[in-house]
């Protein structure tokens, strides 16, 4: 009797080339949401933006006091301040910081932008430097002084208006939350500023309420045109 044997099947291997192909996709994939993690996590970079029409540059002199010209390299949030000497001009409080790069007085201070009295806003330093307003934040914030007409530090509305359009600007075009990313000097270092929104908790909530809703009129705005 005739007996034939199994004919063994042979065995299909990968292509080692292709695993290789495969594995090097999946790990380019997962460095890719790594690195935009990262970088949400870091905030927007700075940038020197066209600022509104609203706002007149005029900015400080290079100097080691008010206008060190270190880079900002990022932005994750606005610093609101009030200037304390109440009835000054935004000018005037500009002027002051332009007057430290003598050096004579010894004392670190600006702000990127300062709001007036009758809302007049004047940027002092791009956003694409620090300023020396915040402290601890300086590196990574936006600050805004603000004028205000007596001793309570309270903004008088057109000011008030003035300041909520701005932050408002400045959150859409640096992507930040309003009900965290925009704070008080206080928040920082505990000093009492801006004073009326620190002793007046319920002020500063809605303050956090009015630029969140004008932002959204700005988008619609914008949406419009």
């Amino acid at each position: 009797m005739e007996t034939h044997g199994r004919r063994r099947r042979r065995r299909r291997y990968a292509d080692p080339r292709l695993k290789i192909g495969v594995l090097a996709a999946v790990l380019l994939v997962l460095a890719f949401a790594v690195i935009g993690t990262v970088l949400t996590k870091l905030g927007p970079a700075a940038k020197d933006v066209e600022v509104p029409d609203y706002v007149r540059k005029d900015y400080l002199t290079v100097n080691e006091w008010s206008r060190p010209g270190t880079e900002l390299e990022k932005i994750r949030g606005v610093v609101i301040h009030y200037v304390g000497n109440p009835d000054t001009t935004a000018q005037a409080n500009r002027n002051y910081f332009e007057s430290l790069s003598s050096g004579a007085e010894g004392v670190y201070a600006s702000s990127h932008f300062v709001v007036g009295l009758e809302g007049e806003t004047i940027q002092c330093i791009p956003l694409t430097e620090i300023a020396y307003a915040s402290n601890g934040r300086n590196g990574d914030t936006v600050s805004i002084e603000v004028c205000h007409p007596d001793e309570t530090g309270e903004f008088s509305p057109v000011t008030y208006d003035r300041v909520v359009e701005l932050t408002a600007w400045l959150c859409r075009e640096f992507r930040l939350d309003p009900e965290t990313e925009v704070i008080r000097h206080y928040d920082v270092t505990g000093k009492i500023c801006p004073k009326y929104y620190v002793e007046n908790p319920e002020a500063w909530d809605a303050f956090r309420t009015d630029v969140a809703a004008e932002m959204e009129a700005q988008k619609t705005a914008e949406a419009a045109d």
